[in-house]
């Protein structure tokens, strides 16, 4: 089995929404396990602490401020970090935003805005980087998708239909690198309830209010923490996994789904009510 050393020394790692969360997370472990860094995020005063914590662990990184829904924007950005290392071994798709709002009061615009972000963010950045990590002759895409992508849930419709195209593509495209026998290993990430920001800085529609929601999310559904899940990411990507869940309740909830078949949607409805705000 490959060590750490093997799957991460020396190479080239892209990390999106490397600002805060998850993303911050990778950064750092990446970091330890001896990669040099490529960070991005629309949130500059975060990124630059990202920064400041690699450096302080002896790490190199190279930021840029960066929005992945703004396709030509990505492409620009991969030929900068091609020129800046001369090769890069791993992108990590971690940029994410999420909304909460039923169907029939949710706009058409928080629909544009959470998939352009949060899947054409993935796809962007999968195609941008894909032809570099073909030429390493090591590569590895990772894309989060998120437990939502295994499972629905009322009032994130939005978030579930990025999250289950980003598996989509995430697993037509390890499909295709194996026909081709290409030298790309693919992996797809479905994080249960991590301790971000991510419900906090989520947009509402219809009556929700949006500290509710972060007040529930953080209470009853974040469990693990960003290194906690940083750490079980890595390792996946080191065993190769085609697809990581991060905590016991994607690990449960994956399961339930499995058993139950499209019957999980009623059991999930009847939690919701008596559980959401």
């Amino acid at each position: 089995m490959t060590s750490d050393r093997e799957a991460f020394a020396g190479k080239v790692a892209v990390v999106t929404g490397a600002g805060s969360g998850i993303g911050r997370a990778l950064a750092l472990g990446l970091t330890e396990r001896g990669a040099r860094l490529a960070l991005s995020d629309v949130d500059t005063t975060g990124l630059a602490e990202t920064v400041r914590l690699v450096e302080a662990a002896g790490g190199e990184a190279h930021a840029q401020p960066l929005d992945v829904s703004e396709r030509e924007a990505v492409l620009e950005y991969a030929a900068t970090v091609a020129d800046h290392f001369g090769v890069i071994h791993q992108i990590y798709n971690n940029a994410g935003i999420a909304h909460h709002g039923e169907v029939e009061t949710t706009e058409f615009k928080d629909f544009d805005r959470v998939m352009d972000v949060d899947f054409w963010g993935v796809v962007h950045g999968t195609k941008a980087f894909l032809p570099h990590l073909i030429a390493s002759g090591d590569g590895h895409v990772i894309n989060i998708s998120s437990l939502f992508g295994l499972l629905s849930m009322p009032g994130q419709s939005a978030y579930n239909a990025a999250k289950f195209a980003v598996r989509g593509f995430t697993e037509s495209l390890r499909q295709e690198m194996l026909i081709e026998q290409r030298p790309v290993r693919v992996t797809c990430v479905h994080p249960g309830g991590i301790k971000t920001a991510i419900a906090r800085n989520a947009t509402v529609s219809g009556d929700h209010e949006q500290q509710s929601v972060a007040q529930l999310f953080d209470k009853r559904l974040a469990r693990l923490t960003p290194e906690q899940a940083a750490t079980i990411i890595l390792d996946g990507v080191r065993k190769n996994r085609p697809r990581v869940l991060v905590g016991a309740d994607a690990i449960a909830l994956d399961l339930v789904v499995r058993i139950l078949g499209p019957a999980y949607q009623r059991v999930v409805a009847v939690a919701a009510k008596r559980v959401l705000p």
